[in-house]
């Protein structure tokens, strides 16, 4: 019965905020979890699908929010490999991905949507891969706000600049990466701070 298996598949995603992020042991931070992870590379690769709209290309972006979302969902069966740990083991991934959603009334994301992602043949592939690299360096920009020394001269800096330049496959990925990079990270509510938009406030 796909009911029954529909229940099983969004108690097993939100496992998902369980499956902590592989960095995490290199960093020795709190970084985001997949389930929070995951959130923001829906919204990150919107915004890249836009601005390559604006550059005339022929983008679904249905099909970007689909990719997305469902881009790391193997990983509750997986775990996420970190840069170490992908060079000692690999993860079946096809498997964990057919297993995940089989027998759910959505096998289609994964016989047509997670395939394609995992081709990155496709534009819409290639966004959200960008997507999911672009989401690291909004969080390291976090991470220094909250102190950490990931400094804009720090080796991460240089490591994250090679991504940038040779593994980002959009343009519109180089351009956001790089305004990433000169934006204050507190802009967003210290604009919308109510003694800024409301001058009488507290009066």
């Amino acid at each position: 019965m796909k009911n029954s298996r529909d229940i099983d598949f969004l108690f097993e995603i939100g496992s998902l905020r369980n499956v902590q992020r592989g960095w995490r042991q290199h960093m020795a931070m709190d970084v985001s979890n997949n389930l929070e992870h995951s959130f923001r590379v829906v919204w990150i690769a919107i915004v890249l699908a836009r601005m390559e709209k604006e550059k005339g290309a022929d983008i679904d972006e249905s099909k970007i929010i689909r990719m997305a979302l469902v881009h790391d969902l193997a990983e509750t069966r997986t775990s996420d490999l970190s840069y170490v740990q992908k060079n000692y083991v690999t993860e079946d991934e096809e498997r964990a991905g057919k297993d995940l959603f089989f027998g759910t009334s959505m096998e289609d994301y994964f016989s047509d949507v997670l395939k394609e992602y995992k081709k990155r043949e496709s534009a819409e592939a290639k966004i959200v891969k960008d997507a999911d690299n672009l989401d690291i360096d909004v969080e390291m920009k976090e991470l220094v706000e909250r102190g950490s020394k990931l400094s804009a001269k720090s080796k991460w800096q240089g490591f994250r600049k090679k991504v940038r330049d040779e593994k980002l496959y959009t343009e519109s990925a180089r351009e956001l990466w790089d305004l990433i990079q000169e934006v204050d990270v507190d802009d967003w509510h210290m604009r919308a701070n109510k003694w800024v938009t409301q001058p009488e406030a507290g009066k």
